[in-house]
């Protein structure tokens, strides 16, 4: 009896097709923004929030002129999971543009150009801002690097957040300013995951380590798959986050006056 190569394949496909599906709904689940992430994407009377064409851009009514926060969201994960991040930011007066990665960077699309070009078109809805802070979580801390590498010219900062990258990126011989935060509950991104990608950092970059704070709760959503638990609240450690974040966004305004001045 001959049996058709269609006929043996056909198994195959549709076993395929049906781990993608799961794969899609399991990422809707555990990748979701939670409602208080989304709530935080509604502009009022202190904070502006403009939603462009694969971006979001969170502006207070009195803004620090000069300096401004552009950040990737991690592949998979919700843009709108950053948004309390970005809007407490806004508040302390540095415009913050969350930048949305094509197909949540899922299939490498978080490596395609389009990220880029999509990252200066949104800068450019803020012309008061003459120096950017780039920053990221997990795989948006790789485009962030990506993006100081390719143009450093208006960037004064950099700010990785609970990422392994740069993994094949040597930043060594940068000269910005460099920040890496992670959670020591963080097992998404262990601790030998960290040392291995060290020496591609600048001698001087600044650890910020944040006690009993794990990989999800560098955003508001769903607990990642692969991560442990945290032992401090998500409060708590969005607050020591954007501590980090306004600390580099502070040192880059001081540079910016100083060369003003």
């Amino acid at each position: 009896m001959r049996i058709s190569l269609l006929s043996v394949l056909r198994p195959f496909a549709a076993l395929g097709v049906a781990a993608f599906i799961v794969f899609c709904g399991w990422s809707f689940v555990a990748y979701r923004a939670t409602p208080e992430a989304r709530a935080a994407l509604q502009g009022d009377d202190q904070i502006a929030v403009e939603r462009g064409e694969g971006y979001w851009l969170f502006q207070a009514k009195a803004s620090a002129a000069g300096v401004g926060l552009l950040f990737f969201p991690g592949a998979l994960v919700d843009p709108a999971a950053y948004a309390p991040l970005a809007r407490e930011v806004a508040q302390r007066g540095y415009p913050v543009l969350l930048i949305e990665l094509p197909w949540r960077g899922a299939f490498g699309a978080a490596d395609w150009p389009d990220v880029f070009v999509r990252a200066h078109d949104a800068m450019r809805r803020a012309p008061a801002v003459h120096r950017w802070v780039v920053a990221g979580h997990s795989r948006g801390g790789g485009v962030a690097a990506r993006m100081v590498l390719r143009d450093p010219s208006n960037i004064a900062g950099l700010v990785l957040i609970g990422t392994s990258h740069p993994r094949d990126l040597n930043l060594a011989h940068l000269l910005l300013p460099v920040t890496r935060v992670y959670g020591t509950r963080d097992t998404v991104v262990g601790p030998d995951t960290r040392q291995q990608t060290s020496s591609n950092l600048p001698p001087a970059t600044r650890m910020v380590e944040i006690d009993g704070g794990n990989h999800s709760q560098f955003g508001y959503y769903g607990f990642q798959p692969g991560d442990s638990p945290a032992t401090i609240t998500r409060e708590t450690q969005q607050r020591l986050t954007r501590q980090a974040l306004t600390d580099a966004l502070d040192a880059a305004r001081s540079s910016l006056s100083g060369r003003r001045s």
